[in-house]
Parts: structure tokens; sequence; C-alpha cells
């Protein structure tokens, strides 16, 4: 890699986020594709992020990724949304483009490519049962619908069920695309949708502790659903173990984390990353 007075700068911006390894992918992906660019994490309080925003114009960045708690805080400092950042109502990658800065949300994007990938799934005109409701479900979700999911099933906790719905019914209008609400704690109605769903995502934090499963052990999986979680620590939660169990495709999200980066990337620099050679060094990484 190269440092001199033509380098561009990029950047991921959040608090805390000293251990994120956004570093590590892009400037892997610069030094391959032979890009002039360098990438660093900046944790900065939410006080300064009109002025980080600012920055990226006054630097002449590529751009910015954007994690946990800006996604919607950095909104009001965008000149344009992508269709995906509306559609999700959050942000996690800049375009600095013309002069300008555009707010786009390749979570949703980074997902579905990495079940194209590596299990060869297109969620066109399937079903797809979601648990969660947050900023990684609605950003799957979101998804979904642009890429033509016939239906959608969403899980979540009664507390915010009206919320839930209130964004679905919005995305629902939308795009055309039938989506419904259910309250989590159902158990019985959550195993009654997975069996006509072709697609089961846990976009929960449930799993990380690699213990804990919405659903139990005695859990039906319908024959040929394809199984995903949102969680890449550890590498196999609780959730894909199960459904592994039943011989089924299961994808965690580590493949999400990388194509994400991938899409935020393109968008740049108009090159291609290399997500092959990268994903061999992640995959060491964390399945070890």
């Amino acid at each position: 890699m190269r440092i001199d007075g033509h380098t561009r700068l990029a950047a991921v911006v959040a608090t805390p986020i000293k251990h994120s390894i956004s570093p590590f992918i892009h400037n892997y992906a610069f030094d391959k594709t032979g890009v002039n660019g360098v990438y660093v994490a900046w944790d900065i309080p939410e006080i300064d992020l009109e002025e980080t925003l600012k920055n990226v114009k006054r630097y002449d960045m590529w751009g910015v990724n954007i994690s946990m708690p800006y996604k919607q805080s950095v909104i009001p400092f965008m000149d344009e949304l992508t269709d995906a950042a509306q559609l999700i109502g959050a942000v996690n990658t800049v375009i600095h483009r013309d002069g300008k800065l555009i707010g786009h949300n390749t979570d949703g994007i980074g997902f579905f490519r990495s079940l194209s990938t590596f299990a060869d799934f297109d969620v066109k005109g399937k079903v797809m049962t979601i648990l969660g409701g947050g900023g990684a479900a609605t950003a799957l979700i979101a998804q979904a619908a642009l890429n033509g999911a016939s239906c959608i099933n969403i899980f979540n906790q009664s507390a915010f069920l009206e919320e839930t719905r209130e964004k679905a019914q919005a995305l629902s209008q939308k795009t055309g695309v039938v989506i419904e609400v259910y309250p989590i704690e159902n158990l019985m109605l959550v195993q009654e949708k997975v069996m006509e769903s072709d697609l089961f995502v846990n976009a929960t934090s449930v799993g990380m502790d690699g213990k804990s499963m919405i659903i139990g052990e005695d859990f039906v999986f319908p024959e040929n659903i394809m199984v995903a979680d949102v969680i890449y620590q550890p590498f196999e939660t609780p959730f894909l173990k199960l459904a592994r169990s039943h011989d089924l495709k299961a994808i965690n999200g580590l493949g999400m984390l990388l194509f994400q980066a991938a899409a935020a990337f393109e968008e740049w620099t108009g090159k291609e990353m290399p997500t092959d050679e990268i994903w061999q060094a992640l995959e060491e990484k964390y399945q070890g």
C-alpha cells in the first residue's frame, strides 16, 4: 500500500469502533486493487457528527461507513438518500460524489449477496420469516422487499409491535410486498409461519453468548428451508447449529459483513473488491 500526496481517505464512524474489522477489509481491498486509499476507524462523540461529515467533503474523502449508534443520526447531514436508505430509514454508507454526500445502506445488499454466493439463494418470489425488528432486521426486510420477496413475516418483541407494524405498513405500501408483524413470544406462531417459509433469519442478538436461542431444540424445520443468522461471533450460533443438525443450509453473518463492505467499496471506487481472498482471511480469523 502506498501513501502519498494523492492518497484519499475513507473511514468508519461510530462509538465504540476501535474493535472494527472494517479497516482490515477495506485496506486489503485498496492494496489488492491498486486504488490509492487508506481506511481508518473514527470513534467520535455525537456532538462532533455534523463536523465529521463536513470533513468528508473538506478532505475530499471517498466516503465513510456509519455504524451504531449513528445510522439514523447522520440522515439530516446527507444531501441525498438512495432508495434503500430511504426505505430502511438508516444509513451505513456515505458516498462522496460530485460534491454531495449520498446516504446509502448496503447491509441488506450484503446479506442477500452472501446468501447468493454461499447458498445460491434468491429471495425473489420467496417467503421470508425473520426474528427481530431492530436496525439489522429492518435493513434485511427492506432489501427483501426491494428484491421481490412475495411475503415477509416479522416477529418482534410485543413492546415494539406497534412501531414495527407502522414501519412494515409503510414499506408494504411502497413496494407492494405483503409484510405481516407478529409477537416473537408466540413460538407456536413462529413455528407455523416458518413451515410456510423459504428463508428463516435470526436478526436478533440472541445467540451471541454461544448458548441462547429463541426457538427450542424441538423446533421443526421444513425441508430445504434456507436458514441464516446475522451474528458471526460465535462463528456457529446455537440457532445455526440446530439448523445444520437437520442437514439444512445455514449461513452466519460474516458474509453479510464482507459483502456490505464490498458494496460500499464499489460505490466509492468503481472497483470490485477481491472478496474471495478477503473471505478466506476472515474465515480463518473467526472460525479459529
